[in-house]
């Protein structure tokens, strides 16, 4: 990874990742240890969980498409190599959690996926990004 052009976002927003875009990845076993190692620095680094999350759906049979979408996150972690989970000495106990979830976003199964982090003071405690079991019918907005 010297060599390569870092970039500043993980992924376009407007990528369409499918079991059925692209051709089949000619080494399935650096995908899915290249994805594994993803997860564990998802660990220090929640700004890349939605993405690594999208990825390992498709650890079963890859496409070059998918190949594509882990350069990229590992691009990204090449230009915010100083960025991570820093946690600091805070006045302040205000809890905070913010929550969001697309709707039918998964082109292959059209369930959603929602996520939530939880701040206390400036430091996030706790964070989730997870697919829903079931498919949504309707969705409901709600505003506190």
């Amino acid at each position: 990874m010297d060599g390569v052009k870092p970039v500043q976002t993980p992924m376009a927003t407007s990528a369409q990742l499918s079991q059925s875009t692209g051709k089949p990845h000619e080494d399935a076993t650096l995908y899915r240890s290249t994805v594994g190692a993803l997860q564990y620095a998802t660990l220090t680094r929640p700004d890349i969980s939605y993405l690594v999350n999208k990825v390992c759906i498709f650890l079963k049979a890859p496409t070059d498409d998918h190949w594509q979408a882990v350069k990229s996150i590992l691009r990204y972690l090449k230009a915010t190599v100083s960025h991570g989970l820093l946690l600091s000495r805070s006045s302040s106990n205000r809890l905070m959690a913010y929550s969001d979830v697309d709707w039918a976003g998964c082109i292959d199964d059209r369930k959603s996926t929602g996520g939530f982090a939880i701040f206390m003071g400036e430091n996030l405690i706790s964070w989730s990004a997870r697919k829903q079991p079931t498919i949504a019918q309707s969705s409901t907005e709600f505003k506190y």
